[in-house]
């Protein structure tokens, strides 16, 4: 079961209180069969912990690991991820959809 938007920003909230860096992952845009709809969050926080889904586990690895370089840098991303990709199927999105996923630091 999938954790709900409110647990998972109330939880990047709690991370943040606590003085962590926190990123938060928001599917933008999806074609196709894709895993999640439009708006459902990832929370990442400095230390690689998460809450929530962005792919139904398919990228969560690689989305986690680009949120902790935008937690170092201060700087947003816009992931994509579909199996006309090469790192989709390294990645495991082999649903055959695409996704785009922005990620923001939490201040």
């Amino acid at each position: 079961m999938f954790a709900t938007d409110d647990d998972i920003l109330a939880q990047a909230a709690a991370w943040r209180g606590a003085g962590r860096g926190v990123a938060l992952a928001t599917v933008v845009e999806t074609w196709g069969s894709a895993p999640r709809p439009v708006g459902s969050h990832l929370a990442i926080d400095e230390g690689g912990h998460f809450l929530g889904s962005v792919s139904g586990g398919c990228v969560e690895g690689d989305v986690v690991a680009q949120a902790l370089d935008v937690i170092e840098s201060g700087r947003p991303a816009t992931l994509e991820f579909g199996v006309a990709d090469e790192t989709a199927w390294r990645a495991g999105l082999s649903c055959g959809g695409r996704i785009r996923v922005y990620v923001e630091r939490v201040d």
